[in-house]
């Protein structure tokens, strides 16, 4: 199983944009149910700074298989400020979260 965590900064004024596209990412997840792949988005109360937590349990990602996800990624570059950065995460323990 892979886990990351993704953290980046919108501009201001794409902020709204970006979470435009998000959220068409959980509407085409929610029709299309990819198995093996556990996903949340927050948003910071900077309200710039947003944070990705991706679980996949094979590779590649079935989160790049999403059509949506490819329109998010696609323009990330123009709406940032400062660019994704992805890390690695390994569980120590966990409760009740993201069941």
């Amino acid at each position: 199983m892979h886990q990351d965590l993704i953290r980046y900064r919108t501009r201001p004024e794409q902020a709204g944009a970006n979470e435009e596209l998000i959220r068409a990412v959980y509407d085409e997840l929610r029709k299309t149910q990819p198995d093996g792949l556990g996903y949340a988005t927050f948003r910071l109360p900077d309200q710039v700074t947003f944070l990705h937590l991706v679980r996949t349990e094979r590779a590649p990602s079935p989160l790049l298989a999403v059509r949506a996800f490819g329109e998010f990624q696609a323009g990330i570059a123009e709406r940032c400020d400062r660019l994704p950065v992805r890390e690695q995460l390994t569980t120590i323990g966990s409760y009740r979260m993201f069941d």
